[in-house]
């Protein structure tokens, strides 16, 4: 049973996981420090959250942010490389932080990474998984992986996405057939796993997949008819798909998608063959959230451009929207 006067750390609380994850602790009285590089963002939790930057280039500074902690809570990655990020980066900063935590005698770290990560894979987010995986796991710090494939959630960009188009579009168009699968997890369903792994015991490597399976056109035609927008559902050549998303990501000033996550779409790889780890369907969400569901577009560089704001009011242009 987690005791309330412990300390838990979780990286980026002002974020979308992370925020889930926070309010359960918080929730459970638990005291929560969070590592950010966003540490002057507006969130809802104000002065109940320890605040610390990250430290990537001082190990001691880093260790120093994680002294006192039980457990630690990672949802640090980033989704592409950019002229400000890139997954070389993001895989040695995760290594800096499970060396900072083993460190300052942190008990347990609880990991969020991917459905299929694989050492060997072509595609740099999927390989990048595993090696900070692979790092986590030689750290010599307990462990609980959770491995999701899609997030659902009020912060969600996807699944919003898909409906924002859905809204604007006469036509949806999928890469190829549309027949490869996911199993999407309500966001706060992978935060309560995520706060009762703290008391695993042994090491772990979990599945956080949702108790509903989509082939990619099932997904689209069911937020299309929830949202009441139906609309028809064309194969595209994967290239050309993605030729059209990136003109249309010039106009909202985002990456929509890339090509690796095309192909990890294509290839199944947010398919697993496994029990669900979430209770919480994405079409009951989706029927309940409706109203809302896609009517602006969630921009992933608005979030990192505008580090001050709750990133969960901006706009794809990084304005701020109205409530």
């Amino acid at each position: 049973m987690m005791n309330p006067k412990m300390l838990h750390a979780v990286t980026g609380a002002f974020g979308y996981s992370g925020r889930y994850i926070t309010q359960r602790l918080l929730g459970a009285g638990v005291c929560v420090r969070t590592l950010t590089a966003s540490p002057r963002r507006a969130n809802a939790f104000g002065n109940s959250v320890e605040v610390r930057e990250f430290h990537w280039q001082d190990p001691k500074r880093l260790a120093e942010a994680l002294a006192g902690v039980e457990v630690l809570y990672n949802t640090y990655w980033v989704r592409f490389n950019s002229r400000t990020f890139c997954f070389a980066e993001a895989i040695e900063n995760s290594q800096k932080l499970f060396s900072a935590a083993k460190s300052a005698g942190v008990r347990r770290i609880v990991h969020v990474s991917i459905t299929n990560p694989d050492i060997n894979s072509n595609l740099e987010y999927f390989r990048g998984k595993a090696q900070v995986e692979q790092a986590l796991t030689d750290s010599g710090v307990d462990f609980t992986i959770l491995r999701p494939a899609v997030l659902f959630g009020k912060e969600d960009i996807l699944i919003n996405n898909i409906a924002w188009m859905l809204r604007r579009l006469p036509v949806f168009g999928i890469f190829g057939d549309g027949e490869y699968k996911m199993q999407p997890i309500y966001v706060d369903d992978l935060a309560e796993l995520a706060v009762r792994s703290a008391d695993d015991k042994t090491n772990r490597i979990i599945d956080a997949i949702g108790p509903e399976t989509f082939t990619y056109r099932e997904l689209v035609k069911a937020i299309g008819s929830i949202i009441g927008c139906p609309r028809p559902i064309m194969s595209v050549n994967p290239q050309v798909g993605y030729l059209f998303a990136a003109v249309a990501g010039k106009v909202v000033h985002d990456v929509i998608i890339t090509r690796d996550e095309i192909r990890g779409l294509m290839e199944g790889r947010l398919f697993v063959d496994a029990p669900p780890a979430g209770i919480t369907k994405l079409t009951q969400w989706a029927q309940e959230n409706r109203a809302w569901l896609g009517h602006r577009y969630a921009s992933e560089m608005a979030r990192r451009r505008d580090r001050q704001s709750d990133y969960t009011a901006l706009r794809g242009d990084g304005q701020i929207a109205a409530k």
